[in-house]
Order: C-alpha cells, then structure tokens, then sequence
C-alpha cells in the first residue's frame, strides 16, 4: 500500500459535522462510557474499536434493512454497514480528542467481478507519528479484523491480481457520493457504491 500522506494540521480530522456528529449527546455519553476503565488514549481507541465492531452488527450479517448513515444514528439503531460503522467509530474517537479519518478500498468477489467500495478509518495517536487503518466492519467465519497499530488486521486485505487497492487517501469528510447514497437508500441490501471514488476532494 502506499503511505497515507501526513498532514500538519490534523483540526479537519477532529472536527464535527452532519455525518460524523460527536457533538451529539448519544455520541458524547458513549464515548464517555467506553472511556470509563481506560487509561491512555491507545486503550480508549482500541475499546471504542472493538465496541464498534462487536456491538453494532453489520446490516448485511443480520439481516437488518435498516440504513443509518449519521454517527449518533447508528449508536442508537445499532446497526450499520461499514461506511456507517466508519462514521460511529470516527465520531466516538474525535469526541476523546483522538484524530480520525476515513478510508476506503476497492473489493470485488473471487472471480474478480462485481467490485464495490468497502469503507474503514484510519487513527493517529498520540506520539504515533503515522497513521493506522482499522476495519470495524464486524467479524464472521473467514474475517478477523484486529485492534493493530503495527501490522493491519484488516477485514479484507486487497487482491492486487483480482484489481482490487486501497485507496491512500484518508478523508476527513465522507465523500459526497457516499453519503448520498446512504440517505437515499431505502434498504441496506440494496447499497452498492462503485469501487472508484467519484469525489477525490
């Protein structure tokens, strides 16, 4: 993969919006909760990753129609895909102070076909120096994603011989083709982004 460009200011990668709203009061109240029996920032992450990943199923692994796309919405329905499981775990680390982006890859199936764009974020701690990419997407028979600041433990390492990359990019913001597609989508089976950005901005 190739370096995820640094940034000297990283206020953009801490700040709130429509989408990754850790103004909310659901959002602050969480994060105030998972903080509880931590003690460094690098504990608190990785108990807010695993929260995410473990606590909010994935639409599509339960089944669950529903489609939420805001941060404090996906903590109260529980429920999300991975661009919305990105936006709540984003939130719930931007509301400690702790600098997150988001992601993306280009995934297809095994043959190759059918490419789609998977969603994840990427933290930098404190004294890190770099940024780490996370998957929060949830685990199930055949993905083991893991809390890893040195090695990634993504949910799906690429395939560069099927087409598939990661995207180096990490966005402060959603791209806008993402969020709206997930405003405008009447159920989570029917979400399909194309594996090719459409806003590089």
């Amino acid at each position: 993969m190739e370096p995820i460009p640094e940034t000297a200011d990283l206020s953009a990668y801490l700040a709130a919006d429509d989408v990754i709203d850790h103004h909310d009061s659901l959002v602050r109240e969480t994060a105030a909760l998972l903080a509880e029996d931590t003690g460094s920032p690098h504990e608190y992450a990785e108990v807010a990753f695993e929260y995410v990943r473990d606590a909010i199923p994935h639409s599509f692994d339960s089944g669950d129609p529903r489609v939420s796309w805001r941060a404090s919405d996906v903590l109260e329905q529980r429920n999300g895909i991975c661009y919305a499981k990105s936006h709540a775990l984003a939130a719930l680390l931007r509301a400690r102070g702790i600098p997150a982006g988001l992601c993306y890859q280009r995934l297809t199936e095994d043959d190759g076909s059918q490419p789609v764009l998977h969603g994840l974020i990427a933290l930098r701690l404190p004294g890190a120096g770099r940024w780490s990419r996370l998957d929060a997407r949830g685990n199930r028979p055949g993905v083991d994603a893991r809390f890893s600041l040195t090695t990634e433990r993504l949910a799906f390492p690429v395939r560069p011989e099927l087409g598939e990359r990661d995207h180096p990019l990490v966005y402060a913001a959603p791209p806008a083709a993402v969020v709206a597609c997930l405003r405008a989508a009447r159920s989570s089976t029917g979400i399909v982004l194309p594996a090719d950005l459409p806003d590089r901005s």
